[in-house]
């Protein structure tokens, strides 16, 4: 112990900490939290922690912190130093929470759960809020060691002190909270386990925070902490609490809105660079109204004063469409383990006979990845690339699979059968000579020919497309698509 009763880590450094429970999902508020504490620590040449909030030992699990590591290493958060696990300092929060009772700031506890839980129905019953009423503040000495002596148990209390918390916070600006409306909270349980506020100040304190950047969530919790921090003798860091996240229906997001949790836009392809983007202009602004921003310019730009003091909201609409922007630059290495894994799914899923070569995925890719939202689509949109179509568009059947289009694909078919090369110019040259020939416009033939060889109205260049099918399969498909016309 030094002079401020706890182990703390001094550093003219910025130090800021993301510190999830690992009692669920690691969801997008919690991702957000994350990003913002990162961008924070790179901008200003800091460093970035991570501590797992693992004193729940009854909801914590080894599959949510597994989950957690993985969505911070997916988007790219990495801790600049070793993780630290609360559960694993206990000790120190007890040596703490002694500490206080030592100095007066704190005070043993007698009442059962069974009394606090009447004081509180009585409360509830004459329509009152519950405060603790200190009965055992005013016990005397000899009281107090009488019942140690008899072995009741008892918890910690902090000894509220009179006045007000005021303290600067880098979201909402000055924030005053009376004293007398907080209540001597519990910081030891009676079985030896810390609260929460006392765990967090004892490890924030000893990995050396300086800047503590979390949800609104947490503004009730600040001033009991900050008179902690004080009873300890420690300098508080600086606050900043990011408003929470709200729906389209500006309601708080939850599951009803969508997949809250990051492993699920990992796994439905979205890219962690979407994600980076979208976070980081949720809630917080450059200055300007540009919705494209990579890390790079998030780093750069990135100051707590650009968070904004209201909600945001979540649109998954934006997000697909910016998912859309960042796979249409993406290069098919970026992206190959991902697309093999939904290769072998569109197999088991009996939409392919076989698994796609890696060059015939990156030649699929490279042709659509400009008209897809998410990388999945490639083998949802762009089935076509690796299989014959077994049904066609139905609305742009019924516009261009009438008239003459049975004897234009047939000589189209014909044509194709015999040219060489087999071309995107040689295709799009019998496609425009044919087209003079029959005095028509061009459309009335490429419309049916795309729709015949892909089974869809939309896509990629059609010439190229025939070009990467190969002469084969696109006579076939067309002599496919002739059948289909005639019943």
């Amino acid at each position: 112990m030094n002079n401020s009763a706890v182990e703390t880590k001094n550093s003219s450094q910025v130090r800021v900490r993301f510190a999830p429970s690992p009692t669920g999902d690691f969801h997008v508020g919690s991702a957000r939290t994350a990003l913002f504490n990162y961008l924070y620590a790179r901008h200003t040449g800091g460093k970035f922690l991570l501590r797992i909030e693992d004193t729940d030992r009854e909801r914590s699990t080894d599959h949510a912190t597994r989950v957690i590591m993985e969505g911070l290493a997916w988007l790219g958060l990495s801790p600049d130093e070793p993780i630290v696990y609360q559960g694993a300092r206990v000790e120190e929060h007890r040596k703490a929470a002694y500490a206080m009772l030592a100095r007066g700031q704190a005070y043993r506890a007698f009442e059962s759960a069974e009394e606090l839980a009447s004081a509180r129905e009585l409360a509830t019953a004459n329509k009152q809020a519950y405060k603790y009423n200190r009965a055992s503040l005013y016990l005397s000495p000899s009281d107090v060691q009488a019942r140690l002596d008899r072995g009741e148990p008892f918890a910690i209390r902090l000894k509220v002190p009179e006045g007000e918390v005021r303290f600067k916070d880098g979201v909402h600006n000055e924030i005053r909270v009376a004293c007398e409306e907080i209540e001597d909270l519990i910081i030891l349980r009676s079985d030896g386990t810390p609260t929460y506020n006392l765990a967090v100040v004892v490890d924030d304190a000893f990995m050396g925070v300086t800047h503590v950047i979390r949800g609104d969530d947490h503004i009730s919790n600040t001033p009991k902490q900050i008179l902690m921090y004080r009873a300890l003798g420690l300098t508080e860091p600086q606050f900043a609490h990011v408003p929470l996240i709200l729906g389209t229906d500006k309601k708080k997001l939850s599951k009803r809105h969508g997949a809250t949790s990051i492993l699920w836009y990992r796994d439905n392809g979205f890219l962690p660079e979407t994600m980076i983007n979208f976070f980081g202009l949720l809630g917080w602004s450059p200055g300007d109204d540009r919705n494209i921003i990579n890390m790079e310019e998030l780093i750069q730009l990135f100051d707590i004063s650009g968070i904004m003091p209201n909600s945001a909201v979540f649109d998954n609409v934006k997000l697909g469409w910016l998912n859309g922007q960042y796979i249409s630059l993406t290069p098919y290495s970026a992206v190959a383990n991902e697309l093999a894994v939904y290769a072998n799914q569109a197999v088991t899923e009996g939409k392919l006979a076989t698994v796609p070569s890696p060059a015939a995925i990156e030649t699929a890719w490279e042709l659509l990845k400009s008209r897809l939202h998410y990388t999945m689509d490639l083998f949802t949109n762009g089935l076509y690339f690796f299989t014959d179509p077994v049904e066609y568009d139905p609305k742009g059947a019924e516009k261009h699979f009438t008239g003459g289009a049975i004897s234009r694909l047939t000589a189209l078919a014909d044509d194709y059968s015999t040219v060489e090369p087999f071309t995107a110019e040689s295709c799009e040259a019998i496609v425009r000579q044919r087209a003079e020939e029959w005095g028509t416009k061009g459309g009335d033939l490429i419309h049916p020919l795309r729709l015949a060889v892909s089974g869809t109205s939309v896509g990629p260049g059609l010439f190229e497309l025939l070009e990467v099918l190969g002469k084969d399969t696109v006579v076939r498909r067309i002599r496919t698509a002739i059948k289909h016309i005639a019943g």
